[in-house]
């Protein structure tokens, strides 16, 4: 009997397990600057077709988007995500204890629209009295297991930069997202068209981690802060950095 409701049930693949193994007691730097996890980024960055793409690895979904959200967000602004979004029903409220609002959106199909996110804005116009939307959280796939195509995707991109509003991809399951029969996208479209994402190793084959990757260069700056504040940087960073780099190599990533 095999169950696909998500990736916990087991460990990891055989191919990370056994590159854990083999580096086991090679002696390399802390908290992420060991050559495992420098060769990761690097093999993310080339995929992704963009060199100059910040990387960092933290141990999983919620705690990815608890840093990626608190450390954008200005304390009077707030986070837009489809009624369904993890950020809403699986996080134990991780986002408002932050002080940030997020204002939700009913979709049947667990994605947002243009149409959406501007009758948000236009809801809250009443300044300074209304918190001030300013980051979109989209999840693909979605918690319903719908994809984003090329177009939706765009679209949402475009409206965002005209409005001055970040673009947030969770990509827990994006590994599902970019290789289904319905989608239209490259891994390579991300990174002209969204400002971060995590790509999610949790979910798709890796023991644990997840991947934060910043595009947008005025989120860059000091981003690695927030990281360590909220505990998030391993000191022994080259378990997560190894699982990518296991992941990167020979597609398994998108074979899995």
């Amino acid at each position: 009997k095999f169950s696909f409701k998500n990736d916990y049930a087991e460990g990891c693949h055989p191919d990370i397990l056994k590159l854990l193994v083999e580096t086991n007691e090679i002696q390399q730097q802390g908290y992420g600057e060991d050559e495992y996890s420098l060769q990761a980024k690097k093999l993310i960055r080339e995929k992704l077709e963009d060199h100059l793409a910040e990387i960092h690895f933290v141990s999983g979904g919620t705690q990815a988007n608890l840093i990626v959200i608190s450390s954008v967000l200005k304390p009077y602004q707030c986070a837009i995500a489809a009624s369904s979004g993890h950020i809403l029903n699986n996080e134990t409220g991780a986002i408002e204890a932050t002080g940030h609002k997020i204002i939700s959106v009913e979709s049947a199909d667990g994605k947002l629209r243009v149409e959406d996110i501007q009758n948000i804005l236009d809801a809250h116009q009443n300044v300074p009295h209304q918190v001030m939307p300013k980051l979109v959280y989209i999840s693909n796939s979605t918690e319903v297991g719908t994809v984003y195509n090329k177009k939706e995707l765009t679209e949402i991109s475009d409206f965002c930069r005209k409005n001055s509003l970040y673009l947030f991809l969770d990509g827990a399951r994006l590994g599902q997202a970019l290789t289904s029969v319905k989608n239209d996208l490259e891994f390579s479209d991300l990174a002209q068209l969204v400002d971060i994402f995590y790509l999610g190793g949790t979910k798709n084959g890796a023991l644990l981690g997840e991947a934060i990757i910043i595009l947008n260069e005025n989120l860059k700056q000091d981003f690695a802060f927030n990281i360590k504040q909220k505990g998030a940087l391993l000191a022994k960073g080259r378990l997560l950095g190894i699982q990518f780099l296991g992941l990167m190599q020979n597609n398994l990533y998108f074979d899995l």
